[in-house]
C-alpha cells in the first residue's frame, strides 16, 4: 500500500493540473476595451468595487466593468476587487489585464473550504456554488485599510456614474441598497422557518411591511461590518439551514435575516432587477416603472446566453453594446 500512495499522488496532482488546463482553455476571449480617463474635477477620492470572477459568468463580469468604467467621470480613481479561486487566478489575472490594460484592479483568494459544508441544495444550482458566498466574506478578503465597497453581481450593466452610488449617506447603518417593501417573506422561507418562533421573530414587529433587498448590488460599510461581526452572524443562520432547512435561495436569506429590515433605503434606479425572469422558466420581464442607473439580469435567464441562442429578451439588447467577446472564441457554457 505504501509503494501505491506516491504513484496515486502523482495521479491526482496530473489531473488536478489537466482540470485547471482544461478550465483555462475553456475561458473566452475579449476585445481591449478602450481606455477611459478622469474628467475635469477629479480628486484623489478612491472608489472601491467588489464583483467575484469565475468561468460561468465571465463574459457577464467583463461587461458588467466596461460598463462601469464607461459611465464614470472618474475612472482612474477606481479600483475593482475580483474574488475568484486560486485554481483560476492565473487565468484571470490575464483576461483582465488584456481587456483592460489600465484597470487598477486586485484579485483576492477565496477559500471555498469556508463553506463548504455550510451550503445546502437550493432551487437553482447556480446558487449553489461556493464562489456565490463569497460576498459573505467581503470584510475579510479586503484589506482593512478599505472602508467601504460597492458590491455587484456578474449579471448587471451600470448606465451611470456609480459615484453617485459610491457617495450615498448610509447614516447608521452597515449596509444600503434598493429595499422593497410589498414584499410577500413567506415566500423566502420554510414552514420550518414560521413554525419555530426563535427563527420567525427575527421579523418581529416588522411583518406588517417587511422589506426584501437583492444582495446583487450593495454599498457596504467594512468597518460597521467587522465591527459587528456580520459574517459571523451569516455563518450562523447558513449553519441553520442546513441542519432545519428554513429558505430556499442560496446566499440571500441570511443576508434578509441578518439585517432584518436595518438596510439604508437606495433610490431603486440603482437596481432594477429581475431581468433574467422568473427562476423556473426564465421568462422575459419588463423594466419597474421609473429612472434606471443599473439593469439586472437576476433570475435564471442571462442575456449572453439568450442571445447567442437567438431567443433574447427585448431588454437583453441593453445588454449587448457591452459585451465584449470576441466572435469565434470559446465560450463556457457550464
Amino acid at each position: 500500500m505504501t509503494q501505491k500512495t506516491p504513484h496515486l499522488l502523482t495521479i491526482t496532482i496530473t489531473l488536478v493540473l489537466l482540470i485547471n488546463i482544461i478550465t483555462a482553455l475553456r475561458l473566452p476571449e475579449f476585445q481591449e476595451a478602450p481606455a477611459f480617463r478622469n474628467g475635469e474635477g477629479c480628486n484623489d477620492d478612491i472608489i472601491h468595487i467588489a464583483m467575484t470572477l469565475d468561468a460561468t459568468y465571465l463574459r457577464g463580469s467583463i461587461a458588467g466593468v466596461f460598463s462601469i468604467i464607461q459611465h464614470l467621470t472618474c475612472p482612474e480613481n477606481t479600483v475593482f476587487h475580483f474574488l475568484t479561486t486560486h485554481r483560476l487566478s492565473s487565468s484571470l489575472h490575464h483576461t483582465i489585464t488584456t481587456t483592460f490594460p489600465y484597470l487598477n484592479f486586485h484579485l483576492h483568494h477565496f477559500n471555498t473550504e469556508l463553506v463548504k459544508n455550510k451550503i445546502s441544495t437550493s432551487i437553482r444550482r447556480a446558487l449553489d456554488q461556493p464562489l456565490n458566498y463569497a460576498r459573505v466574506y467581503l470584510a475579510n478578503l479586503l484589506p482593512d485599510t478599505v472602508h467601504r465597497v460597492i458590491y455587484f453581481d456578474s449579471d448587471v450593466i451600470v448606465v451611470d456614474d456609480v459615484v453617485k452610488l459610491w457617495e450615498i449617506n448610509l447614516n447608521t447603518h452597515v449596509l444600503g441598497a434598493p429595499e422593497y417593501c410589498h414584499a410577500n417573506f413567506t415566500h423566502y422561507f420554510t414552514t420550518n422557518f414560521w413554525s419555530n418562533p426563535y427563527f420567525s421573530g427575527v421579523f418581529k414587529n416588522r411583518l406588517a411591511n417587511p422589506c426584501y433587498f437583492n444582495t446583487g448590488v450593495m454599498v457596504i460599510d467594512l468597518m460597521k461590518w467587522r465591527r459587528f461581526k456580520i459574517t459571523e452572524k451569516l455563518e450562523r443562520w447558513m449553519e441553520i439551514q442546513k441542519k432545519y432547512r428554513i429558505y430556499e435561495l442560496g446566499s440571500l436569506p441570511p443576508f434578509l435575516l441578518v439585517f432584518a429590515g436595518d438596510v439604508e433605503a437606495v433610490e431603486h434606479r440603482w437596481n432594477q432587477h429581475g431581468l433574467g425572469g422568473d427562476n423556473v422558466e426564465g421568462l422575459c420581464r419588463d423594466l419597474h416603472p421609473g429612472p434606471v442607473s443599473l439593469l439586472h439580469w437576476s433570475g435564471k435567464g442571462k442575456p449572453w446566453l439568450r442571445l447567442d441562442s437567438k431567443r433574447a429578451c427585448p431588454l437583453d439588447g441593453l445588454w449587448a453594446p457591452y459585451d465584449l467577446v470576441k466572435q469565434g472564441s470559446l465560450i463556457s457554457d457550464m
